[in-house]
């Protein structure tokens, strides 16, 4: 499957699936402020650029986002995002537990706005299940 690395710092990497059209996020460390707000950005351009509607998020690696993270993702980047096209989520969750709560919380507040979204273990699985959306 060929992607495209799109960003790499030492906190994430964004691939853009070409062929499947999947964004791809893999945070490698504890992503928060002005990090985390430069990957998501960049995941929803290539949403608006290349006409995707699938983001996988390999946050296995993340916790729980900070508030004004939180703040800022449900005035900023959701928004933006959902007018770009995005309908499907797969989530390889996070580790610990508080990051897995605030991700189930999440999962259930976008639902609401018409995103389809699963949880997973295994990034593989979560690649197959998106594909196949």
């Amino acid at each position: 499957m060929a992607k495209e690395l799109i960003l790499e710092n030492d906190c994430a990497i964004l691939w853009y699936h070409t062929d499947s059209k999947i964004v791809h996020h893999q945070i490698k460390k504890y992503a928060y402020g002005k990090n985390l707000q430069e990957l998501l950005m960049k995941g929803t351009e290539l949403l608006k650029t290349k006409g995707a509607k699938k983001w996988l998020s390999d946050d296995r690696n993340n916790s729980a986002l900070t508030k004004a993270d939180m703040e800022w993702g449900e005035k900023v980047w959701f928004p933006a995002t959902v007018k770009n096209g995005w309908k499907y989520w797969a989530i390889v969750q996070p580790e610990k537990v508080i990051g897995q709560m605030n991700m189930k919380n999440l999962i259930e507040q976008y639902a609401k706005q018409g995103i389809t979204a699963k949880m997973f273990s295994d990034p593989d699985e979560a690649l197959e299940w998106l594909k196949a959306q």
